[in-house]
């Protein structure tokens, strides 16, 4: 199926504000977990480190799926699986309410709302990079705010609901309001020409031959056929005995017409299933040929210098860069704030910084005069050092200023994307940024509870964010040797895929 031209506008437009909404609703409670992290602390009595897992496995494991989502995107296309996805972020908020111990959330909260959050975000960026080219990196920075006004409301909402309603209150509520996501997603109309009729099915006779072994459709049937007469072989000797047989057996045969018209037209019948036996074979050698193409393209991928330091630089990022914004309240805590020198959450003012950096980073990237790979490696190399400066944070305003400088960097996500298409090119966006994304959840999942550990072993968080400030500069420093002899293998996209390959598309309208 041919799609349009990008239209940079439009429909375009529509697309962007509704992506804005389905990532507000659904990342505003697991980034703002910060909130309830405190509550299950106290609720269910366990350690630091494995309560962390809660938060941790909600914005890891959707990250972790991310080829699964990348796939079920390109096959049914961003409305479906925003529809769907956004059934599974409510269900599991609310069910979430019910948790009797901290195990139960790690599925319920961790697992269910964390896959549905994984699928909802690779449906938002696949289909605002299909309906923007020239103003792509604005419309990423404009749909990427959304969590981060999500965080920044959800942080203030959620303790709010918690003082009136209580925390299975709050989880009902919240999980109330992410059903908004249908109606979101049933504006996400997918860019293909009205005109374009649908792709008929491929017919068997019109099946490529690189998909069979055996070319010749005649020797196939005629090697099939051989082998059904061996299973009829016996045939002639079954009419001899009911010929000859008593009247037991000729009743029988008399109830079971099939049988008569079965022997009547032997050779129809095994025509028919030689035919069924070619199209099963020829239908498990495409399937074939179709996974070995997406593991060729795979490792295609990571032929590009680029493309294999993203992954790890990405990987370090997560690990380092996540847990301030699930544990910095508790942070504060540890370092005896008082509760009345907080103007403003922590968690929340992350949140505001992460959406004006997402959206200034991404205009950025819009100017050609601006590196984007170098932007972006800029960010790793300041936030590693920001990190590294929390131990000596000891009062609110210092906290404050540099959960606001944290919360800015991170922002680099919404050029994330932008960078990941300049390096493999848009039509392996959706393969490439699967991938990368997996890293990006393991990265996810490891960093909180890694901190909660350090933090439960020497019951102090300076060593744990030395080692994350660590990790960040790490991941920014192998990226820049990566980008420093030629940023042109950025540019330089990979070979277009043959028609036969593992191709990504838009579904078709539901």
């Amino acid at each position: 199926m041919e799609l349009k031209k990008s239209p940079d506008g439009g429909w375009g437009w529509v697309i962007v504000f509704v992506s804005f909404l389905t990532q507000f609703l659904c990342y505003g409670s697991p980034l703002a977990v910060g909130v309830l992290y405190i509550e299950w602390l106290d609720a269910f009595g366990e350690g630091k480190g494995k309560t962390a897992w809660v938060g941790s496995l909600a914005s890891g494991v959707g990250l972790l799926a991310s080829p699964v989502c990348s796939l079920c995107v390109s096959s049914f296309g961003a409305r479906p699986v925003t529809i769907f996805s956004g059934f599974m972020v409510a269900g599991g908020l609310m069910l979430s309410s019910f948790a009797p111990n901290i195990y139960f959330l790690f599925f319920s909260y961790g697992i269910v709302v964390g896959l549905g959050c994984g699928l909802l975000y690779t449906a938002t960026v696949t289909i605002t990079c299909q309906y923007f080219d020239s103003r792509r990196g604005l419309a990423l920075g404009l749909i990427s705010t959304g969590s981060s006004v999500g965080l920044f409301i959800y942080a203030a909402l959620q303790r709010m609901l918690i003082e009136f309603y209580g925390l299975d209150g709050c989880l009902l509520i919240v999980g109330a309001l992410a059903l908004n996501i249908l109606a979101c997603g049933s504006l996400m109309r997918p860019l293909q020409s009205s005109h374009c009729p649908l792709p008929e099915k491929t017919p068997l006779e019109n099946v490529p031959d690189k998909y069979s072994i055996y070319n010749e459709k005649e020797k196939n049937l005629e090697e099939n056929i051989n082998i059904l007469d061996k299973s009829f072989c016996g045939e002639e000797k079954c009419k001899n005995i009911i010929a000859n047989g008593d009247w037991k057996q000729e009743s029988l045969l008399h109830k079971n017409p099939t049988t008569v018209s079965h022997t009547k037209e032997p050779e129809t019948y095994k025509k028919k299933v030689a035919e069924q036996t070619y199209f099963c074979k020829q239908l498990a050698k495409r399937k074939w040929q179709l996974y070995k193409n997406y593991c060729g393209e795979t490792l295609t991928l990571f032929k590009n210098k680029v493309f294999s330091a993203l992954f790890i630089a990405i990987l370090l990022f997560d690990i380092g860069g996540f847990p301030p914004s699930l544990l910095m309240e508790d942070v504060a805590r540890s370092s005896n704030v008082k509760e009345e020198e907080f103007i403003m959450p922590l968690i929340s003012i992350i949140g505001i910084m992460t959406a004006v950096g997402k959206l200034l980073l991404g205009i950025l990237a819009d100017f050609k005069w601006i590196n984007t790979l170098y932007l972006y490696v800029a960010t790793y190399i300041i936030m590693g050092l920001a990190l590294c400066a929390i131990p000596f944070a000891k009062t609110y305003v210092t906290l404050a200023i540099l959960s606001g400088i944290i919360g800015f960097l991170t922002g680099n996500w919404s050029i994330f994307p932008y960078v990941t298409t300049k390096t493999v090119g848009i039509e392996k966006l959706a393969h490439a940024y699967g991938i990368l994304m997996f890293f990006a959840g393991l990265g996810n999942s490891l960093g909180p509870p890694i901190v909660g550990w350090f933090y439960d072993w020497t019951q102090t968080y300076d060593i744990a964010f030395y080692f994350s400030g660590f990790c960040v500069l790490l991941g920014g420093f192998v990226l820049l040797l990566a980008a420093l002899p030629l940023w042109d293998t950025c540019t330089k996209q990979l070979p277009k895929p043959a028609p036969t390959t593992f191709l990504y598309k838009v579904a078709s309208n539901v």
